[in-house]
């Protein structure tokens, strides 16, 4: 037995093959890569391209948002082959060349034709749609998918959580499903202040419940670097790990800096829980406002951790969130 044959019987004897499908596709797999000019190892594991250039098309699902946009630029400026969905492509205003499909997550019958001749997907966790999209990404054959999900299911605190239990389930599903996937799980966005933007360009005042709550928050171009590393194989096994920012920051601090970045004062209201419930609710469902004080309470006490997982992923430290104010500080003028 050649080295290659032992490593094949290595890596067909380390999966535990439940479903038809999953052991069907990766025999189907191991029997590909052996066909490539050049065979390896690499190549049964299935993710990296054939030497008679086959190519990886990305599509990226949700490209409008921040992540997703970002996710979008850096794969094109990587020159990986990409297409971006929309559920209305001529509304979509994202970078011309960029071929756009339309899909829906909500609407299964639209996902076949853009998963077509896709072998990598980038999705954000569906509150609804994920049964359609398993079916049309095994289907279509996917090869990787990775998802943006949230640090929430890692914290023990969270179990019960509205937010965090929407999550597990998506996570579950692609679990259940044999698929290949990746979770990307950011635990607070830098991006969430934002909702202070219209209180201070309008009032100068920033409306908080537990002020003192420290959080680590992450930039979204630091989540989007670790999704398309995870995309293209390059983030080895700590990109399921929780994201944060580097440093823990507590809200009040937070609307310090925005304040340095945007030169101006911004005077802080804080609020009762009560005043929370009444004034998130115009905007959420009820048990969707009760998770938010639930993390915010869990923050305020010490619950809302900070982790290296960007320098371990990107060799690189993660962006402060001072660097976010100033980046953003067009947002709150």
């Amino acid at each position: 037995m050649d080295d290659l044959q032992f490593q094949i019987v290595e890596y067909l004897g380390s999966r535990h093959f439940s479903p038809v499908f999953v052991e069907c596709r990766r025999l189907s797999r191991v029997f590909w890569a052996l066909s490539c000019p050049e065979p390896s190892i690499d190549l049964i594991h299935g993710f990296d391209e054939c030497p008679r250039g086959t190519t990886m098309t990305t599509l990226v699902i949700g490209a409008r948002g921040s992540i997703g946009r970002e996710v979008l630029n850096r794969l094109l400026a990587a020159g990986e082959p990409v297409r971006a969905s929309a559920r209305n492509p001529a509304a979509a205003g994202l970078p011309d060349g960029v071929a756009v499909v339309a899909a829906d997550l909500t609407e299964p019958e639209t996902l076949s034709a853009a998963l077509d001749g896709v072998t990598r997907v980038f999705l954000y966790a569906p509150t609804g749609g994920a049964a359609g999209f398993i079916t049309a990404a095994r289907d279509a054959d996917v090869q990787r998918i990775v998802l943006m999900s949230s640090g929430s299911v890692l914290l023990p605190d969270a179990v019960g959580n509205t937010i965090a239990e929407e999550r597990r389930r998506v996570e579950q599903a692609l679990t259940d499903s044999g698929l290949p996937w990746t979770p990307v799980r950011p635990l607070v966005l830098a991006n969430n202040a934002l909702h202070w933007a219209e209180s201070i360009r309008t009032e100068g005042v920033v409306r908080l419940v537990d002020p003192e709550a420290m959080t680590a928050p992450i930039h979204e171009r630091d989540i989007a670097a670790v999704a398309v590393a995870a995309l293209t194989d390059s983030a080895g096994a700590a990109s399921d790990a929780m994201l944060t920012g580097p440093e823990l920051v507590s809200q009040q601090r937070q609307v310090e800096l925005i304040a340095t970045a945007i030169g101006a004062d911004i005077r802080i209201e804080k609020l009762s829980k009560a005043q929370a419930r009444e004034r998130f609710g115009r905007f959420e469902r009820p048990e969707i406002v009760e998770a938010i004080l639930d993390f915010i309470n869990a923050a305020a006490h010490g619950g809302s951790p900070m982790t290296d997982t960007v320098q371990r992923v990107l060799a690189r430290p993660a962006t402060s969130f001072a660097q976010w104010a100033h980046e953003h500080a067009a947002d709150f003028r």
